[in-house]
């Protein structure tokens, strides 16, 4: 997989997605984890086609900072770009606009894995006694 990667997912924020829903805060705004699950979806979505069937790609770090409020109603658009390619560690830059200008910036990194062996050794722990 080569760097250079870039991908783009525009969403209206909904009450749904808000800090008071999602439990992060008190107000109708787009909440910080919905914000970092659009960026999580436009990174996974923009390398899924370049990996191998039974591949798939999982979040392992995030450094975002959320920068402006994102009313109910409002757009935002996420783009990332593959910017470093490590094995089978991905790292991204991101950025997320509202209508208005720049709402988020930082880095998401992913790790490459194989999906029956992931789940398998998730689903492993309901087996084992604490």
């Amino acid at each position: 997989m080569e760097t250079g990667i870039k991908y783009t997912i525009e969403k209206t924020v909904t009450t749904e997605m808000t800090a008071r829903i999602m439990g992060s805060g008190t107000l109708d705004v787009l909440a910080t984890p919905s914000m970092i699950a659009i960026i999580e979806e436009t990174a996974w979505k923009s390398v899924a086609s370049e990996l191998e069937p039974g591949m798939a790609s999982v979040g392992t770090n995030l450094k975002i900072d959320h920068l402006a409020p994102t009313p109910v109603g409002m757009k935002v658009r996420c783009e990332t770009e593959l910017k470093e390619v490590d094995g089978r560690k991905l790292v991204f830059e991101v950025n997320v606009y509202d209508e208005k200008g720049l709402v988020g910036k930082g880095t998401h990194e992913r790790f490459i894995i194989n999906e029956e062996n992931f789940q398998t050794k998730a689903n492993s722990k309901l087996n084992k006694e604490q």
